[in-house]
């Protein structure tokens, strides 16, 4: 197959991915929702499955919860795991988080393994990272109202400079 029919293939999988995401389901925060959500990227990519790991979602609770009591500000735990963390007024479901993320695919460029200019893929590339094969994510409710924070850690963890989330076969 050539590299470029396969990339529109790719695409085309993805689109059909997020459409199927976008349907509502009744919890959106389960562990299996988060699970359901990452795999589907990974699955459109040719990437296996994630895992869901107790230790990390318990890490990622921790850390929600932290920042959840301060102020929700999007600052990084710098932790010993990948990841991707998001806030939304109102009450951001996990599924909403994850599916924002994986929307950044339409600015990655396999060919250059960079972004779009002035755009953002970070996320949708450590959803889709090859070697990950464990997470854990988690919401907590802002103090005062101020919205919702979700995380979700990944183990191990990806976005490797000079490194490929993935590989396509040619």
């Amino acid at each position: 197959m050539a590299p470029s029919f396969h990339l529109l293939a790719v695409a085309i999988t993805l689109m059909g991915t997020l459409l199927l995401l976008a349907l509502p389901t009744a919890a959106q925060d389960a562990p299996q929702d988060y699970l359901n959500a990452h795999n589907g990227a990974r699955a459109a990519v040719g990437v296996g499955p994630v895992t869901w790991d107790g230790r990390v979602a318990a890490y990622a609770q921790s850390y929600a919860n932290q920042r959840a009591a301060a102020d929700c500000s999007l600052v990084h735990s710098d932790g010993p795991y990948g990841e991707n963390i998001a806030w939304g007024s109102g009450q951001l479901t996990g599924i909403d988080a994850v599916r924002m993320w994986g929307s950044e695919w339409v600015d990655y460029d396999y060919n250059s393994n960079t972004c779009a200019p002035g755009r953002d893929c970070g996320h949708y590339t450590q959803i889709v990272w090859r070697s990950t094969t464990t997470i854990g994510c988690a919401k907590a409710t802002c103090s005062g109202g101020r919205g919702t924070f979700v995380i979700c850690n990944y183990n191990p963890p990806g976005n490797w400079i000079g490194q490929r989330p993935y590989a396509i076969a040619v």
